[in-house]
C-alpha cells in the first residue's frame, strides 16, 4: 500500500517524490521551516518511515549475531544504529534501533520494511522472538530537540557523529569540529492513528528541511549515500554502526580486513556549491575532476545559511585539494570539497600517526 500522510493536507503541503512520496517536501517557506526547524520549534512528518519490531526474549542477542553493532546490553531507551551486510560486507540494511525493554524497535526506509521483516523472519530459526511489520500501524516524528509533548513516547536519538564504543572515525578533523555537532536528532514513534493530534499546535517542516541540515551535518543516508556496493567505510559509518571488536558476524571480514589492512574504494565528501544558476544537481549527477568522471552526487539540498551543498561519493584517488565540477544534463556546477572520509582512511594496522581515532 502507497503511504499517504494526512499531514499533506495541512495548508501548503507539497508532497515530496522519490524516497519521500507520501509527506511533505515543504509546507510553501521551505527555508524559513528550516530555521524553524533548526532552532527546534517545529517538527517533520516522517510517517512514511518503516518500522519493524522484534520482540521475545532472545531479540538482542540474536540480533546482535546478525548486526554490525555490539546489542547485549542494549538498555531501555538507550539508542543504536546497526547494518546488516552481505558476506561481502556491503549494506543491506540500515536500522535506528531502540529497545523499550519489551521489543527491539527498528526505525527504517520505507522500502527496506517489508524485505527487512520478511529476512528477518527466514533467519529465526528455533530462537525466542517475533517479528513484525508495523509500518502502517506507527508513524514517526523527526526533531532537533526534545518535544515536550511527545514525553513517554518511544524515541530514537541519532547517535551521529559521536563516536561509539568499538567505533572508529575516518574525517581528517578534529572532531570537536565535525558539523555534525552541531545537530542533534530525534525520531518519536507515535500510533499512525494519532499522528494529526499529536501534532496539532505543533509547527510542521518539510522532509526538505531535515534533508539539508542532514547534509551539513555529513550525516550518510541509507538508498541515497548507498548503492549496491557501498561498504561502510566508505560512508564514516564505523563511528555510530559497526563494533570492530564483537563477535562474529555476515561480513566481518570484509569490514576488518579494509580497516586493518586496506582502503575504502571510494569515499564520502561534502561539497559547497556555485549558486548562479537557483537550481540543484539531481542524485547520481555525474562528479568531474577535469574532464574525467571521479563520482556521483548522492544527495543535494538548498541550505539556510550556506545556500546549496551535497553530498557525493567519489573515488579515494580523487585529489582531495581538487576543486571538482557537477554535471547535471546541461547544467554545470563548480564545486568545493570537504573532505569527510580521507584518502588514507583504513590499512590502521602499524599505523602510528594520523587522523584516523577510536573514542577516547
Amino acid at each position: 500500500m502507497t503511504h499517504r500522510s494526512p499531514l499533506l493536507l495541512q495548508p501548503g503541503g507539497v508532497e515530496a517524490s522519490g524516497a519521500d512520496a507520501g509527506v511533505a517536501a515543504h509546507y510553501s517557506d521551505p527555508l524559513r521551516e528550516q530555521r524553524a526547524l533548526a532552532r527546534g520549534e517545529a517538527v517533520v512528518d516522517l510517517s512514511h518511515r518503516g518500522v519493524v519490531t522484534v520482540a521475545g526474549e532472545d531479540r538482542l542477542s540474536w540480533l546482535n549475531t546478525l548486526s554490525s553493532q555490539l546489542l547485549l546490553n542494549l538498555q531501555p531507551g538507550q539508542s543504536s544504529e546497526a547494518l546488516l551486510l552481505t558476506v561481502q560486507g556491503r549494506i543491506e540494511y540500515d536500522a535506528r534501533i531502540v529497545d523499550d525493554g519489551e521489543r527491539t524497535w527498528l526505525i527504517v526506509e520505507s522500502f527496506e520494511a517489508a524485505p527487512l521483516a520478511a529476512w528477518l523472519e527466514s533467519m529465526k530459526f528455533m530462537l525466542r522472538v517475533d517479528i513484525a511489520d508495523f509500518s502502517a500501524d506507527w508513524a514517526v516524528v523527526g526533531s532537533v530537540k526534545p518535544v515536550p509533548e511527545f514525553d513517554g513516547r518511544t524515541v530514537w536519538q541519532d547517535p551521529w557523529p559521536q563516536i561509539g564504543a568499538g567505533g572508529y572515525a575516518y574525517t581528517g578533523i578534529e572532531e570537536p569540529q565535525h558539523p555534525g555537532l552541531e545537530r542533534t536528532w530525534y525520531e518519536y514513534l507515535l500510533p499512525a492513528a494519532e499522528l494529526e493530534s499529536a501534532v496539532s499546535g505543533l509547527q510542521l517542516a518539510g522532509v526538505w528541511a531535515a534533508e539539508a541540515l542532514r547534509i551539513a551535518a555529513w550525516r550518510p543516508r541509507f538508498g541515497a549515500e548507498t548503492d549496491e556496493k557501498t561498504i561502510p567505510h566508505e560512508l564514516d559509518l564505523l563511528r555510530t554502526a559497526v563494533h570492530l571488536s564483537k563477535g562474529c558476524y555476515k561480513g566481518q571480514e570484509t569490514i576488518a580486513r579494509v580497516h586493518n589492512l586496506g582502503h575504502p574504494p571510494r569515499r564520502l565528501v561534502f561539497l559547497q556549491l556555485d549558486g548562479s544558476q537557483h537550481t540543484l544537481p539531481a542524485p547520481g549527477s555525474d562528479v568531474l575532476l577535469g574532464d574525467k568522471r571521479v563520482g556521483a552526487i548522492t544527495s543535494a539540498a538548498q541550505h539556510y545559511e550556506m545556500g546549496p551543498i551535497a553530498l557525493a561519493v567519489v573515488k579515494r584517488s580523487a585529489d582531495p585539494q581538487a576543486q571538482l565540477t557537477v554535471v547535471d544534463g546541461d547544467e554545470s556546477y563548480d564545486a568545493a570539497q570537504e573532505v569527510i572520509v580521507t584518502t588514507d582512511a583504513g590499512q590502521v594496522v602499524g599505523r602510528q600517526t594520523g587522523f584516523l581515532r577510536a573514542p577516547r
